[in-house]
């Protein structure tokens, strides 16, 4: 079996500005526009059974803003008729009013397990959409930057199955075939899952295509991956031939069908399979329990101790044998049937005061069992790594760590996440990169006939990738650097959306409620400024602004263009312009 490469991304060295110093808040009015929509926002709130952290990153964090990169400053939101609506900008201070593009043909209110509906723009002239009840819609537009030629047609339409929301999607065009390469998210109940959350995220890469004039858009392929964590980041790769996934926890491509099945089939009797043997100990002694089968008398045992190895026939055949993790007397230890047809083996301890991990060495069948003593005794050796107060003590020479010191951006996940690139043909993974402490920030596009962009933190700043399926040596490229915005970031605990300009000039985000944080890039000074520290002139300054919108609705999207930023609440669209030089 072909292993994956591993790889690591490149960091562009004079990209980065070790002299910065800083973003200084600039108090210059922003000038902010107010649209009034007709009809609310469709927003689909979280029931009672989507309550793990997965659907919050994937349904409660959703962003209902769309951005179509196709064509500048134009943004689309659905709303509760069903609606998509479209805005596109061309002066500022004279606004339209949102226009409706394409309705429904579906009644959203009618299903009651529907999640927010998705829109995603796959190319100049076509559309995929999702109305969040598991239907799927491709849809021709015609020109979207004409309005006399701008039509959205429905050309393929079917149910898929258990509601999903588009991900990425891409439009494909060879010889006389043309394609639209989608991807589906979904996070489904897992019934066998004892020990996680009991649910497990799906991306479904689904392809449909029409050979020739003459027929119709058929799906021709559907391949699923599952996975434990709802992506940060997935695209499938401008020519279809493999997809990206940056995911705190691996995705892996399964069987459709009868082996999925079977799969499923095969982890539930490994998952209900009771353990072979219960096991506890003391310093001294160990105690093993095994339930023998009905009618099982003294003459069909037989159980043989050796310093380092236990062995057990049961009526003639190897019942369980394998090497203990540390050595017992063997002359004393003893073994007994118990009324209620069960084996009890004394193991006496060669070593006392030994904790043994595992009974026999690498062996998985049994299961430990601590009492209520054992755990207090175990806790009691660790209290001095513990404490009920944060630094307890600060004038004691060396302090335990005061929790009270540690931001957001020096926490770190158990695990840490990895970018991976899949095959399209053979499904196996090609290329994979461990992130490490490389927070995932956003994604933003900035040529949309390549794949997107993600932004990643690197030390204090946050470093923007692009990916390029084609260079197999160099896949991923760094073309940009936010100064300090990875650390300034973690600072903002009510952060809900994060975007950049596609010309770089500009990071923003916004918290749940009113308030919008603009970083930009420095820029030229007009007047002459001086460091006092150094005295030295300071020749470009980097200027934080902040934007704080009328109104109590929470922001349910976020979109940024090279002049412009889009805040969608309930009722209003507001208009944010950043760059008003241009």
């Amino acid at each position: 079996m072909e292993m994956a490469a591993n790889c690591s991304l490149r960091v562009k060295r004079p990209l980065l500005d070790p002299r910065f110093e800083g973003y200084k808040l600039s108090l210059e009015p922003l000038p902010c526009y107010q649209l009034e929509l007709d009809a609310a926002v469709a927003e689909v709130k979280l029931r009672d059974d989507q309550y793990t952290l997965e659907h919050m990153h994937a349904f409660g964090m959703y962003n209902y803003l769309h951005c179509d990169s196709w064509y500048q400053d134009s943004v689309y939101y659905i709303d509760n008729l069903g609606r998509i609506m479209n805005l596109t900008v061309m002066l500022d201070t004279a606004l339209g009013k949102p226009r409706e593009v394409f309705r429904l043909p579906t009644d959203l209110t009618a299903c009651d397990n529907r999640l927010c509906a998705s829109i995603h723009f796959t190319s100049s002239t076509w559309v995929t959409l999702s109305d969040g009840t598991g239907r799927l819609y491709v849809i021709g537009t015609g020109d979207r930057g004409n309005s006399a030629s701008e039509k959205w047609e429905i050309m393929f339409n079917e149910e898929l199955g258990s509601p999903f929301i588009i991900i990425h999607s891409i439009s494909l065009l060879k010889a006389e075939e043309h394609s639209i390469a989608t991807l589906l998210l979904q996070i489904e109940k897992e019934e066998l899952d004892m020990k996680g959350s009991g649910f497990y995220v799906s991306l479904e890469w689904v392809t449909i295509s029409k050979k020739n004039k003459d027929k119709k858009y058929e799906i021709i392929k559907r391949d699923i991956l599952r996975g434990k964590s709802v992506p940060h980041y997935a695209a499938i790769e401008p020519d279809g031939s493999g997809l990206m996934i940056v995911s705190y926890k691996s995705f892996e491509f399964v069987q459709v069908g009868q082996d999925l099945e079977e799969n499923m089939d095969e982890d539930m009797s490994e998952k209900i399979k009771e353990p072979l043997y219960y096991w506890q100990q003391t310093e001294d002694d160990l105690t093993v329990t095994i339930q023998l089968p009905e009618g099982s008398t003294k003459e069909d045992i037989q159980v043989q101790f050796l310093p380092d190895h236990i062995n057990i026939v049961l009526r003639d055949h190897q019942f369980f044998e394998g090497k203990l993790y540390s050595s017992i007397d063997h002359e004393s230890s003893t073994w007994i049937i118990k009324e209620n047809n069960s084996l009890e083996i004394s193991l006496i301890k060669k070593n006392e005061g030994l904790t043994w991990p595992e009974l026999v060495a690498g062996d998985k069948q049994g299961e430990l069992i601590r009492d209520s003593a054992q755990c207090a005794a175990i806790a009691e050796r660790l209290m001095h790594l513990t404490s009920e107060e944060l630094n307890p003590n600060p004038d004691k020479e060396k302090p335990p760590c005061n929790a009270q010191e540690l931001e957001e951006c020096d926490i770190f996940f158990e695990e840490s996440s990895s970018l991976c690139r899949f095959d399209g043909s053979t499904l196996k993974t090609t290329h994979v990169v461990n992130l490490g402490s490389n927070q995932y920030l956003f994604s933003v596009i900035v040529d949309p006939k390549e794949m997107p962009c993600f932004c990643l933190r690197h030390d204090v700043d946050a470093l923007l990738w692009q990916p390029h399926s084609s260079k197999q040596d160099d896949m991923w490229e760094h073309i940009a650097t936010f100064n300090a915005l990875g650390y300034v970031q973690a600072s903002k605990r009510d952060k809900k959306f994060f975007a950049c300009a596609p010309n770089y000039s500009y990071a923003a985000l916004c918290e749940c409620l009113r308030r919008v944080f603009i970083y930009r890039q420095p820029t030229p000074m007009s007047t002459v400024l001086y460091n006092r520290k150094e005295g030295r002139q300071v020749g470009q300054v980097a200027k934080q602004q902040v934007a704080s919108l009328e109104t109590n609705d929470p922001i349910l999207g976020f979109q940024a263009t090279n002049e412009r930023l889009f805040v969608l609440t309930t009722k209003n669209l507001f208009l944010i312009k950043v760059n008003t030089e241009n």
